[in-house]
């Protein structure tokens, strides 16, 4: 599908009502092609080549997200995401939950909204992910978005979405992790870090409670998939919440 406008993902960013933001010079210099070309949503967003890119995992990682969210539910998703993952979120909440999706690139928004069109509980709206203000939400997700940006703007996103969670609410986390060294694919992976995923290493290196910068305020639990490839970290904020 072309959706027209220029090559730096600022497509219809007027006519579609769409609030322009400044693109980040990382996301433009590595990521030009992935996000912010219209053809990009043709080759990258379709389950075949999402599951391919995922070693087939793309369903599992999915359902490992949407099984920590329940139905009237008010869920922030930061990010636009290929595949399913939205509509199997929004499915999941119902039509008594909100699932809101932000996301810097207007060619991103335009295209998350039409493949949202059928699902009157959703939002998709311009925002970043690194500077995250308002709203409290019953849960956050955040889904393959930690190794596409450098280290400063992960522990800005990881301490954005744990601020907009109350007491007893959760932030999900589903990415990239270090394989076991046994792995068959940790060779190839690294090459693919190495020249298509840059700010990679600076997630699967480490944890992403060290990216907190209160993690005290958590219960943290964490799983991994995959011989190690992929992990979900899920944060509760602790304490008695409140009733509605």
């Amino acid at each position: 599908m072309f959706l027209g406008g220029t090559m730096d993902g600022r497509i219809d960013a007027e006519g579609g009502g769409l609030r322009s933001l400044e693109l980040p010079d990382y996301l433009v210099d590595t990521y030009r092609w992935a996000y912010l070309t219209p053809a990009s949503l043709v080759l990258l967003d379709n389950p075949i080549a999402m599951t391919m890119i995922l070693w087939g995992n793309l369903p599992r990682l999915v359902r490992a997200a949407c099984e920590e969210f329940t139905a009237g539910q008010h869920v922030l998703q930061t990010a636009s995401v290929y595949g399913p993952l939205s509509k199997e979120l929004a499915t999941t909440l119902g039509s008594d939950g909100l699932l809101e999706v932000i996301d810097i690139a207007p060619l991103q928004v335009a295209h998350c909204r039409q493949k949202l069109a059928e699902f009157p509980q959703t939002r998709v709206r311009m925002g970043d992910a690194t500077r995250l203000e308002g709203a409290v939400f019953d849960a956050a997700c955040c889904f393959f978005l930690l190794h596409e940006i450098p280290d400063e703007e992960k522990r800005a996103v990881v301490d954005g979405l744990l601020a907009r969670v109350p007491v007893g609410g959760k932030v999900v986390f589903i990415d990239y992790h270090r394989s076991a060294g046994w792995h068959p694919l940790r060779p190839v992976m690294n090459m693919v870090f190495r020249w298509l995923e840059p700010f990679a290493f600076g997630l699967i290196d480490g944890e992403i409670t060290a990216l907190a910068s209160t993690p005290e305020e958590f219960d943290w639990r964490k799983e991994t998939y995959f011989g190690g490839l992929y992990q979900k970290v899920v944060a509760v904020r602790k304490g008695d919440p409140k009733p509605r």
